[in-house]
C-alpha cells in the first residue's frame, strides 16, 4: 500500500539522516508527521449555496475524508459576506490517510502542475510547517475533469514536529517533497 512506502522510506532511511544530520540522541526527537490540513475556501458560496456542496464533494474525492464546512468569522459588508456563513471546506488528515495522501502528492499530484520546477523553499513558518496552495483541484486524478464546473485552489498545510525550518527541510525533502533548488527563483 501506498502510504506503507512512505512511512517505511521515513522509518529506513529519512529518521536515521536526521539523526546522523542533527545528532539527535534519542529516536523520539527526530521530526515526524503531525496532521496535514487541505483548505478549500469558496467565495462564489455567498451567493450560491449549491456549489460549496461540490466543492465538498470534491474535496471528500481528493482526501478520502469527509470534510468540515468551514464558515465565516466575522462580517465583511464589502464582500456581502455576513458572521456565520459557510464559505469553505477543510479536511485534517492523520495516520494512513496522511500517508496516503502526501505520497499522492509528491509523487502524481505535484508532476502534473504546469511548468512545474518544485515548490519554494520560502513557504516555511519558522516552526517546522510546510505552506503550500494549488490553483486548480483539477491535478488531482480523482477529479473528472469533464464534471468541473469551476476551477478551485486549495491551501495545503504539512505539519510536523521540527522545531525549525532546517530541520523541518532536510525532513520533507528527505520524505520526497519536491523543493526547487537553492539558486533557483
Amino acid at each position: 500500500m501506498a502510504a506503507t512506502r512512505l512511512r517505511e522510506r521515513y522509518d529506513t532511511d529519512v529518521r536515521k539522516k536526521l539523526i546522523e544530520r542533527f545528532g539527535y540522541r534519542n529516536l523520539h526527537q527526530t521530526p515526524k508527521l503531525e496532521k496535514v490540513v487541505i483548505n478549500m475556501s469558496v467565495g462564489d458560496a455567498i451567493s450560491n449555496s449549491k456549489v460549496l456542496d461540490t466543492a465538498a464533494k470534491e474535496l471528500e474525492a481528493i482526501s478520502g475524508q469527509k470534510p468540515v464546512i468551514t464558515k465565516a468569522k466575522k462580517s465583511i459588508a464589502a464582500f456581502k459576506l455576513r458572521e456565520g456563513m459557510s464559505i469553505g471546506a477543510k479536511v485534517t488528515l492523520r495516520g494512513e490517510r496522511m500517508y496516503v495522501f502526501l505520497d499522492k502528492l509528491f509523487n502524481v499530484v505535484l508532476p502534473r502542475i504546469r511548468d512545474f520546477r518544485g515548490l519554494n523553499r520560502k513557504s516555511f513558518d519558522g516552526r517546522g510547517n510546510y505552506n503550500l496552495g494549488l490553483r486548480e483541484q483539477i491535478v488531482f486524478p480523482e477529479i473528472n475533469f469533464d464534471r468541473v464546473d469551476k476551477m478551485r485552489g486549495m491551501d495545503i498545510v504539512i505539519v510536523t514536529t521540527a522545531k525549525n525550518d532546517e530541520e523541518a527541510t532536510e525532513f520533507l525533502t528527505g520524505m520526497g517533497l519536491p523543493l526547487r533548488r537553492e539558486g533557483t527563483a
